[in-house]
């Protein structure tokens, strides 16, 4: 897959969900790729009065999605969310990629429904079950360290669901237009890949809503 990045004329600002669950070590890996990010708390922090976002991506981190979720589910978080996620890049790691499905099983639970992807929650086990496995993926580089913890199963894909790498044949990074999901924990390896990957995402994402304006500035063509 190419990762060359997509030039713009200012810093990305990226937001992270952080009402439970791993979102510093998201921040610290993005603050290293010299991104700056902003901890997301409430419906006002992820978008302005006028509904647009405060921030050019999301992430969504791995913890608990039934904690998440009560959260979400008060001060009309989960449908400024909901509105958020159909049209602005966002990438669900573990428990974010949960919420991002739009079929969550074992058992059913609320979700964003915004990614065409079935999972199945907690399928390999217990936290002491947990793993930390290497392997070739569809990223530019060498194979790909991948955290899991006590992580769910992706079961089915939709026809416009890429798959970017997987697990005993299963999808384990899947990525649908401006939506980025991973079943592992990319924020707990030192290969940062997979967050330069959801920037290189915002990045086209921007560029293509700002298309009309940058139509009169000559643009690189992808190799």
């Amino acid at each position: 897959m190419q990762q060359k990045p997509t030039q713009l004329d200012r810093p990305l600002t990226v937001g992270i969900l952080a009402l439970q669950g791993a979102y510093e070590a998201h921040a610290k890996t993005l603050q290293s790729l010299g991104v700056t990010t902003k901890l997301i708390r409430t419906p006002g922090e992820l978008t302005a009065l006028d509904g647009k976002p405060t921030v050019d991506g999301l992430i969504i981190p791995g913890g608990e999605s039934t904690t998440m979720l009560k959260f979400l589910e008060r001060n009309q978080f989960l449908d400024v969310l909901t509105t958020f996620v159909q049209h602005t890049p966002t990438f669900g790691t573990c428990a974010g990629a949960i919420l991002l499905a739009k079929d969550v099983q074992q058992p059913a639970q609320t979700s964003l429904a915004a990614m065409d992807i079935t999972v199945e929650r907690n399928a390999y086990g217990r936290q002491i079950d947990s793993a930390i496995l290497t392997a070739p993926t569809k990223l530019e580089g060498a194979p790909l360290e991948m955290v899991f913890i006590r992580a769910p199963r992706i079961t089915r894909t939709g026809p416009h669901v890429e798959t970017l790498a997987t697990r005993d044949g299963f999808p384990v990074l899947v990525r649908e237009g401006h939506l980025l999901a991973a079943t592992f924990h990319p924020e707990l390896s030192s290969d940062t890949r997979v967050h330069q990957l959801f920037l290189n995402l915002i990045s086209q994402n921007l560029i293509r809503k700002n298309a009309p304006a940058l139509a009169e500035t000559p643009q690189a063509q992808p190799h």
